[in-house]
């Protein structure tokens, strides 16, 4: 529990703060609408409170000393967090830019293709697509993601976009249609991941597989992988709602199929949504519902 009696007063923290983000006291006033002189005066009490130095004053430039470095890292993390709360509740960052964060598969293979539809509808709302395997801090990081897996994400809200089953493809060029295949059969073939995943190797290993000498790993980024499948280079895992058209045309054979409660989820932070975050999460399922 916070004792608020022992916290500086924060007009001391502000301005220690705006002065640890600029160049020199001028500046930091000019952030906060002081005078240099009242910056200088602020941290002067923020130490006196403290009973530490918080600024090296030796050199013709005033910087920080180790302590000062560790609170003004915290305050710079803790009033961005005010502030992004406060523009939330607010709807002062309506025009603030979408992060939108997901796989490259699915950026490919479903959103981009639907993207031109939103911007026609909603052309003033700014995105930024971010398609990587990393796993972003929704509200941090991005506003929204479109993860794989079964919806089950702790302190995040999570609504099924796609339900779709994990398979495994190779091209025929790799295993020949009609060849009998089992698979045991899938420890001597080469393997492709996706760079930043353990996909491949954490199948593997729940079907109690080991790869063979000689039957190497290749990781590269999602958007090559089911070109290298193609091109008959490893054995690659999909979500089979993107490969569908690969093995209806022949270009892929189907080697194992995995049925689970998984698919493509939209997620985002619990509470109240900024007005153009809403309007793209209602866009999103209501493209989900017509596909």
């Amino acid at each position: 529990m916070t004792d608020w009696r022992k916290l500086p007063p924060l007009s001391a923290l502000r301005a220690f703060s705006a002065f640890a983000q600029a160049s020199g006291l001028e500046e930091a006033g000019a952030k906060i609408g002081v005078t240099h002189a009242a910056i200088s005066q602020q941290i002067r009490a923020l130490e006196s409170h403290m009973g530490l130095a918080l600024v090296e004053r030796g050199g013709r430039r005033l910087g920080l000393t180790a302590e000062g470095r560790r609170l003004a890292e915290s305050l710079h993390a803790s009033f961005s967090a005010i502030s992004s709360t406060i523009e939330d509740l607010t709807g002062a960052d309506a025009a603030r830019v979408l992060r939108i964060t997901t796989t490259s598969t699915f950026a490919a293979g479903w959103l981009l293709p639907r993207l031109a539809d939103f911007r026609a509808r909603y052309p003033g709302i700014d995105l930024v697509i971010d398609p990587t395997a990393a796993a972003r801090d929704i509200g941090r990081e991005a506003d929204l993601g479109v993860r794989y897996g079964k919806g089950d994400w702790a302190g995040l809200v999570a609504r099924r976009v796609l339900r779709s089953s994990i398979v495994v493809v190779a091209s025929p060029k790799l295993v020949p249609e009609g060849a009998a295949f089992s698979l045991a059969d899938l420890e001597k073939l080469p393997w492709l991941q996706e760079l930043g995943t353990s996909e491949a190797t954490a199948f593997l290993d729940k079907h109690g597989l080991q790869r063979a000498f000689g039957a190497g790993m290749t990781s590269m980024p999602g958007s090559l992988l089911l070109d290298a499948a193609r091109d008959g280079q490893g054995v690659a895992i999909a979500v089979r709602i993107f490969v569908e058209a690969d093995l209806a045309a022949g270009r892929l054979r189907l080697l194992h199929e995995d049925r689970g409660g998984e698919g493509y989820f939209l997620v985002t932070r619990p509470g109240l949504l900024r007005p153009s975050l809403q309007l793209f999460c209602d866009w999103l399922l209501k493209q989900a519902a017509a596909a």
